[in-house]
């Protein structure tokens, strides 16, 4: 496969990140996964203004431009012969030396690769985590490679013989799942978890919302057991949920 780094295409064999890269060493640094069709990415715009919401946060320099970045993702759908991908974009801080303070004058990381688009896998299962989403950080606002809470949540999933993990936030209100915005179908109203009880801001759940199809309201895992049906959604994919800790639910391919 080619990847795109740092402005040029290459042979993923030949790519090389430098052992100093904040990103690898501290996890300094952002990333967005694009959905692209067609050769090109629709929801460009949402991802980029969210990367860079990201990167003003972390005081991080994004070195590229909308447009460039365009460019590069058709450059590289070309290359590895898609017509439709899973995008990951990862921007990381770039080299630097030891400690916790990052260099005056450093140079970021900026890595584009492309992969197949997942097969659509069915209604999902879940359960509800025991891994909180603390809704107080402003990192729960970005796409930042922190990612470790989610990791947890997913693998208490697998061992837990479901799909996926619901988590809650500090407070005790539903916050999201390990890698998808909630939606729930409550008394025939499509609802969504707001920003501040720690929904990740995501390109999916922006669109709905702009589209009048989904409203935000703060939901407890006692509604969330009363809905008629829940659906997760992310840059990829939106999908259905079959049961929520054991219960079926009566519409498991139910969309907003």
């Amino acid at each position: 496969m080619k990847l795109w780094l740092n402005g040029a295409l290459m042979d993923a064999a030949a790519a090389r990140i430098d052992p100093a890269d904040r990103g690898l060493l501290l996890g300094d640094g952002l990333f967005e996964t694009m959905a692209a069709h067609a050769g090109a990415v629709p929801e460009l715009a949402r991802h980029y203004q969210r990367l860079c919401a990201g990167a003003a946060l972390l005081r991080l320099a994004v070195p590229v431009g909308r447009d460039e970045l365009a460019r590069a993702a058709r450059a590289l759908l070309e290359a590895n012969h898609l017509n439709s991908a899973a995008l990951r974009l990862t921007l990381t801080r770039g080299p630097g030396p030891r400690g916790l303070l990052p260099p005056a004058d450093g140079t970021p990381t900026l890595l584009l690769t492309a992969a197949p688009l997942p097969p659509n896998s069915g209604p999902a299962r879940l359960v509800t985590s025991t891994i909180r989403r603390d809704e107080t950080s402003p990192l729960c606002r970005v796409k930042s490679l922190n990612y470790l809470p989610s990791v947890l949540a997913r693998l208490e999933a697998v061992e837990r013989g479901a799909d996926d993990a619901v988590m809650l936030n500090l407070a005790g209100r539903v916050a999201e799942t390990s890698a998808a915005t909630l939606f729930v179908k409550l008394a025939g109203n499509w609802l969504t978890p707001p920003v501040a009880d720690g929904a990740l801001p995501g390109v999916c759940r922006a669109a709905l919302l702009e589209a009048g199809r989904v409203r935000e309201a703060a939901l407890t895992p006692e509604a969330l057991a009363r809905a008629e049906a829940i659906c997760l959604g992310n840059a990829l994919s939106l999908r259905g949920v079959a049961a929520l800790d054991g219960q079926p639910l009566a519409a498991p391919d139910a969309r907003p």
